[in-house]
């Protein structure tokens, strides 16, 4: 008769396992090999995020790339001269807080958990030193990150052009929302 005992390493080892699989199908690192994950895994951290919790702030040090496991986060941007505008709602697979990987000094949009989240993140300086030291692997991944924020910025063009064709006549004449 066989008799299975919990084994804390064996649970680990099958997380670890069940965590890699889960990397090779997010856009970010499909097509990575397995020796180019092995390299990442030191660099990534397992971060959760209640519902209504904000991520990072505008304006706050851009010190981490996130890429979104579980739940939705929303991307708010707010201009100097204006209202803040909803430029996206990341889904499980996406990246967000891309500031941090460009290597720039702040923010330029808020993050807040629309639901309860788990998310991987990076350090921008170390994905950086990364690209470095593994130049092939570096070309993968900023070809993967220069999509994601091509695409993201397609999306937000039409976003963006329907909050203003909403709320602006064509003619130059406000339009008045109905109140109905």
């Amino acid at each position: 008769r066989e008799i299975c005992h919990y084994s804390p390493l064996n649970a680990f080892i099958n997380m670890v396992a069940m965590f890699r699989q889960d990397l090779f199908r997010m856009p970010l690192f499909r097509g990575l090999t397995g020796e180019q994950v092995q390299q990442m895994l030191p660099l990534m951290e397992i971060c959760r995020f209640t519902s209504g919790q904000v991520v990072f702030e505008q304006g706050q040090p851009a010190d981490y790339l996130f890429v979104l496991r579980e739940g939705q986060v929303r991307v708010d941007h707010k201009p100097y001269d204006g209202p803040p505008l909803t430029v996206a709602r990341i889904r499980p697979g996406e990246i967000f807080g891309w500031s941090a990987a460009m290597g720039r000094d702040e923010y330029s949009s808020v993050a807040v958990a629309e639901t309860d989240c788990q998310a991987l993140r990076m350090r921008g300086e170390s994905l950086r030193r990364l690209c470095e030291y593994d130049p092939d692997t570096g070309r993968l991944l900023l070809e993967r990150l220069a999509a994601a924020i091509a695409e993201r910025l397609r999306n937000n063009y039409q976003e963006i052009l329907s909050i203003l064709t909403e709320s602006i006549d064509p003619c130059g004449e406000k339009q008045e929302k109905d109140s109905h």
